[in-house]
C-alpha cells in the first residue's frame, strides 16, 4: 500500500532531475505553488532558489551536497526498486492536479518511462511540461481552446479507441495501438473536443494551452 507524503488542495509542482528548461519552473509554480522533488529533482529546485516540501525517492540521484541543505523532516526516501522515482512520488501524493517538470528532454529512456508513468492510474491527474508541448493521459472527454493549424497528437500506449471534434483528421472509428495506427501530426482546425475510449491514450498539446490543460483534466 503506498504511503501518501503530500496531501494538498493546491495544484503541485513535481520535479525531476532530467532536462530543466529555462522558465519551466517558474512557469509551472505560477499554477501549481506546492513544490515537491522527485531524487534528484531537489538539486535543480535548490539551484533556482527554492527548497521543495518534499523530496521523494530512492535518492540514487540525490547528491549528498543537496542532501545537506534540505531539512531532514522534507527527506521521504521509498527504498524500493521496481519503479521509477516518477511514479514514486506521483503514488504518494494527492492534489488536483500535478504539472511535472525536468521529465522530458535529455535521455530517451527516461522519457519514454515518463510516458509510460503517465498512464499507470495515479489518483491525481499529471501534466507532463515540454519545451514546447504539454503531454497528459487522456481519462475523461476534454475541451481545448486550440487554434487552427496547431498541432494536436495523439499516441496510444495501448491498444484504444476514441472519438474527436474540431481535428483535420477524426479519430472517430480508428484503433489505434502502438504497433499500428497512431494520431501523431493531427491538426486543429479551431477548438477541440477529444473523448477517449478507455485508457491508455496520450496528448501531445501546445504548451501554451497549459492553463487550459490543466483546468480540464484536475481532479475536483
Amino acid at each position: 500500500m503506498n504511503r501518501l507524503i503530500v496531501d494538498v488542495s493546491e495544484p503541485i509542482t513535481l520535479v525531476g532531475g532530467g532536462e530543466l528548461g529555462s522558465g519551466d519552473l517558474e512557469e509551472a509554480l505560477a499554477l501549481a505553488p506546492v513544490l515537491v522533488a522527485a531524487d534528484g529533482g531537489a538539486a535543480a529546485a535548490l539551484a533556482a532558489g527554492h527548497v521543495p516540501s518534499a523530496v521523494i525517492g530512492d535518492f540514487d540521484s540525490l547528491a549528498e551536497d543537496a542532501r545537506a541543505q534540505l531539512p531532514p523532516g522534507n527527506l521521504f526516501p521509498v527504498a524500493e526498486q521496481d519503479s521509477t522515482d516518477f511514479d514514486k512520488a506521483l503514488r504518494s501524493v494527492a492534489a488536483p492536479v500535478v504539472l511535472a517538470v525536468g521529465f522530458l528532454g535529455a535521455r530517451v529512456d527516461h522519457q519514454l518511462a515518463a510516458f509510460n508513468t503517465l498512464v499507470q492510474g495515479h489518483d491525481t491527474p499529471c501534466v507532463l511540461i515540454g519545451g514546447t508541448e504539454v503531454i497528459f493521459h487522456l481519462t475523461h472527454a476534454v475541451e481545448l481552446p486550440a487554434e487552427a493549424g496547431e498541432v494536436i497528437s495523439l499516441f496510444p500506449m495501448q491498444a484504444v479507441t476514441g472519438r474527436s471534434d474540431g481535428l483535420e483528421w477524426p479519430i472517430d472509428g480508428l484503433q489505434m495501438s502502438p504497433m499500428g495506427r497512431i494520431g501523431t501530426s493531427n491538426r486543429a482546425l479551431g477548438p477541440v473536443r477529444l473523448m477517449p475510449e478507455g485508457p491508455g491514450l496520450l496528448a501531445i498539446v501546445p504548451r501554451r494551452l497549459l492553463p487550459d490543460v490543466m483546468a480540464a483534466v484536475r481532479r475536483g
